[in-house]
């Protein structure tokens, strides 16, 4: 068995985190993670990563599907170089849903472990509150940020409302696609 296959999710996390993030403010983060509970708590309160640990377990599984889906737009393209670095990767995949770090609240009933939604997080928008909480400890590129705060695609409520937002963020960069497609693959089929 390979060490990769031994490794909890956190550690598998973290160990990318620090071998591709190398900008200023990443350790603060990461710090900032562990303590706000990142590593224990769910993707969801009833639909995929409903358990204990299930964030990083989806987080992931979005790093590994974006890897794939860039190297193969890369190939598509014909680029001779990626076109996203492997740090950029990382950072949106890994940290696209920190806003769900204290987004549910445990309950014990009849002996099993329930998640509901903590109506006292911030009220942020779901993209939104992740881009803020990462820019607490560490910068993003424009880029980055467009893709984090779009990853719902039209699933966000703001681009139900209007979808014109979205449309220009796609426009203006294809990681936000990207990101929100490997997280459409990690959900609905990983984690299916």
């Amino acid at each position: 068995m390979k060490i990769w296959e031994k490794l909890t999710e956190a550690e598998k996390f973290k160990m990318v985190f620090a071998e591709k993030v190398k900008r200023q403010g990443a350790a603060e983060l990461m710090e900032a993670l562990d303590w706000q509970g990142f590593f224990i708590a769910p993707a969801s309160a009833g639909h995929h990563g409903n358990y204990a640990g299930g964030l990083v377990a989806h987080s992931n599984n979005v790093y590994r599907r974006l890897v794939i889906l860039a190297a193969e737009e890369d190939r598509r393209a014909g680029w001779k170089r990626a076109k996203y670095s492997g740090e950029t990767l990382a950072i949106v995949a890994l940290l696209h849903d920190v806003c769900k770090t204290q987004a549910y609240r445990t309950e014990e009933k009849e002996g099993r472990r329930k998640y509901t939604y903590n109506t006292e997080s911030m009220a942020l928008g779901h993209g939104e509150k992740s881009v803020y909480m990462i820019m607490q400890h560490m910068k993003l590129t424009e880029e980055e940020a467009l893709a984090i705060r779009w990853h719902m695609g039209a699933f966000d409520a703001a681009a139900r409302s209007d979808l014109r937002d979205f449309s220009r963020a796609v426009q203006q960069s294809d990681l936000v696609l990207l990101l929100h497609m490997a997280d459409m693959l990690a959900s609905n089929i990983d984690e299916r």
